[in-house]
């Protein structure tokens, strides 16, 4: 079981994650092109555009799932399941909660999922 001290800096760690997290989506827009591409645009034009929308979608994507991960972290731990592992139910090693404070999973399963 973690030690409170630890539980305690995890925790600090998931604050600042999310905090972070949500700072950034503030900062990052969707681009919007012009409302009929094709229309009247260079077709690399068109290009250009279509990759930056697409680009910017996905960042915006992936940055609502890792905000998902660390707040589903945070309500993992006043219900003392944080730093188990979801598949064995093993504790997570400490210095991998370090660097990663929303793994869900031990390095053994992580591994056997990876394979």
């Amino acid at each position: 079981m973690l030690s409170a001290p630890r539980m305690e800096r995890l925790r600090g760690y998931l604050l600042e994650e999310q905090a972070q997290l949500r700072q950034q989506l503030a900062n990052l827009t969707v681009v919007s092109h012009d409302a009929n591409p094709g229309l009247g645009n260079h077709m690399a034009d068109d290009a250009t555009a279509a990759f930056d929308q697409a680009t910017s979608v996905s960042l915006r994507r992936g940055q609502w799932l890792a905000l998902d991960d660390v707040e589903q972290a945070l309500r993992r731990i006043p219900t003392g399941t944080y730093g188990l592992c979801q598949r064995c139910g093993e504790e997570i090693d400490f210095a991998r909660l370090k660097a990663i404070p929303y793994a869900t999973l031990c390095m053994s399963c992580q591994k056997l999922i990876e394979l």
